[in-house]
């Protein structure tokens, strides 16, 4: 096999002209260059150099040699700025996950602004059902997933950062006997017929352990697994829900919006990502956008 550093020597050689010029500028002497050649030759099986005058010159082997060893000191070259953009941040991939919800409040600002300073940074983005995402980061599919978990969950490597608080709500139909009530007690609600509006999982949760805090199991008379249609059945009058305060953007004109207490069902959005990705410029600079776009 052939040494690379020795062909760089070689290249060095047929450049400069001759063995001496060679050694001053590479900082050796002339013996070390001459072995560094002489060894080369014997494992390229060829000469590389023959003398003319007081230089050398190289043969066809030599010069064959000379020029790849041109070729792959380019690519070490463009391999180490490679290796710096991405170190530094300038360019690379991350792989987010993110549910529904979190998207057009968290994700899709943070993202314009990681694009700002992060150009070069190329995102896989992904919807995924929130139930539970942690096996995408903790495996190494996702560099970091918006996430809706308890803090006190065990993560193997995986750290949960947060973001916000998203309370829910009480969604009423127009005309309810509690809309003009601008905060309800959730034991009030207790023997509404109720509307689901989550999957089963940590969201739902959340809704089932405040009414059970309260007293009360919900009396769920229709699934919708979407707030958007969930608030649909509640403006025809089939039922009441709560529904997180980050998916009640676009109301219906159906329905009226009341804060709950007593207590107030809140579900903790997180980013997930892994202990060994945080050193990541990029994914770090992620981390800050999604922080500030919860702070608005």
């Amino acid at each position: 096999m052939l040494d690379v550093r020795r062909m760089q020597v070689l290249r060095a050689v047929v450049t400069s002209g001759s063995v001496t010029a060679a050694a001053a500028n590479l900082g050796y002497t002339p013996s070390a260059v001459s072995q560094q050649v002489a060894a080369l030759e014997k494992q390229a099986g060829t000469a590389l150099l023959e003398r003319v005058g007081r230089g050398v010159q190289p043969t066809a082997a030599g010069r064959l040699l000379t020029e790849h060893a041109a070729v792959i000191s380019k690519n070490i070259a463009e391999a180490e700025t490679a290796l710096a953009d991405l170190r530094e941040g300038r360019t690379g991939r991350l792989a987010i996950r993110y549910f529904a919800t979190a998207g057009a409040t968290l994700v899709a600002p943070a993202l314009a602004a990681l694009r700002r300073t992060h150009p070069g940074v190329k995102v896989d983005l992904k919807l995924i059902d929130p139930q539970d995402p942690l096996p995408e980061v903790k495996q190494g599919r996702a560099d970091l997933a918006v996430v809706v978990q308890p803090v006190d969950r065990p993560r193997d490597g995986v750290r949960l950062v947060h973001l916000l608080d998203d309370p829910y709500n009480a969604v009423l139909p127009k005309g309810h006997r509690l809309a003009a009530q601008r905060v309800i007690d959730l034991a009030d609600l207790a023997d509404e017929a109720w509307v689901g509006s989550e999957w089963p999982g940590p969201c739902l949760d959340v809704v089932l352990n405040a009414c059970g805090a309260a007293g009360f199991s919900p009396g769920f008379v229709v699934e919708s697994e979407d707030y958007a249609t969930a608030q649909g059945f509640v403006a025809a009058g089939l039922g009441i829900s709560l529904i997180p305060r980050t998916a009640l953007g676009s109301r219906h004109p159906g329905v009226v919006v009341r804060r709950v207490r007593g207590p107030e069902p809140v579900r903790g959005i997180h980013a997930a990502v892994r202990e060994t990705s945080l050193p990541q410029p990029a994914l770090r600079a992620l981390l800050d956008a999604l922080r500030e776009a919860a702070a608005q």
